[in-house]
């Protein structure tokens, strides 16, 4: 069987990519005229709310690629050798959609609008005691240099796992040796990517980027509860990407066994997202502390008043839990390109509704703003990650041929 290693871009992709750019750069300049350049500070906010929702939930999609191969490679997984290149070009975006991130984290953080982080207003900060108590790492400072390292760690160590896999296309590992020492340096790339992934986005980055939006709110299960969101994302994004170079006549070798066990991954940590969203929701529920139920309210409301977010909230739960349980539940739903693609699509939309409903009542409490312009942004980072992750499968052979573990990958079954 002959294997069509280089992927050519057709022009078709290229032209929704560019075209799907043009629309999130018209939604942001019209979100910006008409909300932006406003001089109510509540105005302004909703515009910054919509960059930064769009562009941390995005970069944490597409980082979630980097985290999938690293998993499976420290867990010794050959199974993903055979379509392996999808996510290393999907992590190719890392770079450049956290060099977007950044700015606009530091636009919001050093400018003069402090609705959506209450802390970065030094005045408040010294007559608010819950806000003056965390103000050893709600800083300025702290949030400048953490989000610097954490999206530059992503994006080196991405690169490096990414240059090992190429290393091997034009020299193959004509020894044992060879190979065990290639399997070596591929696992401890992996460890170390994985540890700067527990030490951020399991842990200290959704506390900075989103949670300290809400900076009087606490949950322990917040970081987890974040990972899961954009790892079943992530998953989802690889999912569409596979199921396109499929029909397109790529990846000859990756077969209905591989599409079973991307599903299953959508399947699992939907059902692990589910887990988290319940098991913060139920405590904070039984608890009925006003320092904690707040976040609750202020989304689904109370007895004396319904939360503005209410039906945004159990939409993306119905979305992220009762879809996934209900349709891929069957072994045969997670072998059908149709169905996996429609899945794939729904989370990514019923995640991006997640985090809107994460961002926005921060700023925005008392009413929904209107979610086209939101909507508009997010289609203008779907097109870059397009255009991006095009570029970078065409750019290296779409087979890891050489790889060790390719032969376990090819006579893979479930």
């Amino acid at each position: 069987m002959s294997i069509r290693e280089k992927f050519i871009i057709p022009k078709r992709y290229n032209t929704i990519s560019i075209a799907l750019m043009v629309i999130g750069i018209i939604a942001i300049a019209a979100l910006y005229i008409t909300h932006g350049a406003s001089k109510d500070p509540h105005e302004q906010a909703r515009f910054w709310a919509s960059l930064l929702q769009n562009s941390v939930y995005f970069l944490l999609v597409v980082n979630a690629a980097m985290f999938f191969i690293c998993a499976t490679t420290l867990a010794w997984g050959g199974w993903t050798l055979v379509f392996r290149r999808v996510p290393e070009a999907i992590s190719t975006v890392v770079p450049v959609i956290g060099v977007i991130c950044f700015l606009i984290l530091m636009a919001i953080t050093f400018g003069d609008n402090h609705i959506i982080y209450h802390w970065a207003d030094t005045e408040h900060v010294k007559h608010d005691p819950v806000l003056l108590h965390k103000s050893g790492f709600l800083n300025k400072g702290f949030f400048t240099v953490v989000t610097f390292l954490t999206i530059a760690l992503w994006s080196f160590l991405g690169w490096k796992m990414r240059k090992l896999s190429r290393s091997l296309d034009e020299k193959p590992l004509a020894t044992v040796e060879e190979r065990k020492k290639y399997t070596w340096n591929n696992t401890v790339w992996s460890a170390l990517f994985l540890v700067v992934f527990a030490l951020t986005v399991m842990s200290s980055t959704p506390w900075l980027w989103l949670l300290s939006i809400d900076a009087h709110w606490f949950s322990t299960m917040y970081s987890w509860y974040t990972f899961a969101s954009t790892f079943v994302a992530g998953v989802a994004l690889i999912a569409l990407f596979v199921v396109f170079l499929k029909n397109t006549g790529y990846l000859e070798l990756t077969n209905d066994e591989h599409l079973h066990d991307i599903g299953k991954f959508m399947f699992a940590f939907s059902i692990f997202w589910t887990y988290l969203w319940f098991s913060q929701f139920m405590l904070i529920w039984y608890s009925n502390q006003p320092e904690e139920t707040i976040y609750f309210v202020n989304r689904i409301g109370n007895s004396s008043h319904p939360g503005a977010y209410e039906g945004i909230f159990w939409l993306m739960v119905i979305i992220n839990f009762l879809a996934p349980l209900l349709i891929l539940m069957r072994r045969g739903a997670k072998r059908n390109y149709t169905t996996v693609t429609f899945m794939a699509l729904l989370i990514l939309f019923g995640h991006w509704l997640d985090f809107y409903q994460m961002v926005f009542p921060g700023p925005s409490p008392d009413h929904v703003p209107m979610i086209l312009y939101d909507f508009g942004v997010a289609l203008g980072f779907v097109g870059l990650i397009m255009f991006v992750t095009g570029r970078a499968l065409s750019k290296a052979p779409l087979l890891a041929k050489n790889h060790p573990f390719l032969k376990e990958s090819v006579i893979h079954h479930t």
